[in-house]
């Protein structure tokens, strides 16, 4: 599902709304990942705000799974995202089996990500300079 479908304010409907420069994080959850070989990684779940900088840290991407059971969900630092307005989601640009070996967790044991070491691993694995 888009951004445009999850829209409830009407923000996204025509050419003076925020656009894709300045969105809001509601209509962005449940946006579809995709890599450029065309393949879907999977969906975004969370997106995580680093509350004192004021900027996005993470989206939470979620991979496989049929209801959320058997879901593994993923850390993906906002810079290796990039917005295809034309499609309507977000390009990742690793192959899908760098996704699937990907340090990841489930819903119920989440990581310390504000922990210096662990942000450190992640955007090192995703190839993003902090």
């Amino acid at each position: 599902m888009s951004y445009l479908e999850r829209d409830p304010y009407g923000m996204y409907r025509n050419q003076t709304g925020p656009g894709p420069r300045l969105m809001g994080a509601d209509t962005l959850i449940g946006d579809d990942v995709y890599n450029r070989q065309e393949e879907k990684l999977g969906d975004i779940k969370e997106i995580m705000l680093d509350t004192a900088s004021g900027k996005i840290a993470y989206a939470v991407l979620s991979y496989g799974g049929v209801l959320t059971l058997g879901e593994k969900l993923f850390a993906v630092p906002w810079q290796a995202l990039t917005l295809d307005t034309e499609n309507k989601r977000f390009i990742l640009d690793v192959s899908k089996e760098r996704v699937k070996e990907a340090p990841g967790f489930n819903k119920d044991e989440w990581p310390d990500m504000v922990n210096p070491s662990w942000t450190q691993s992640v955007n090192t694995y995703y190839g993003v300079r902090a």
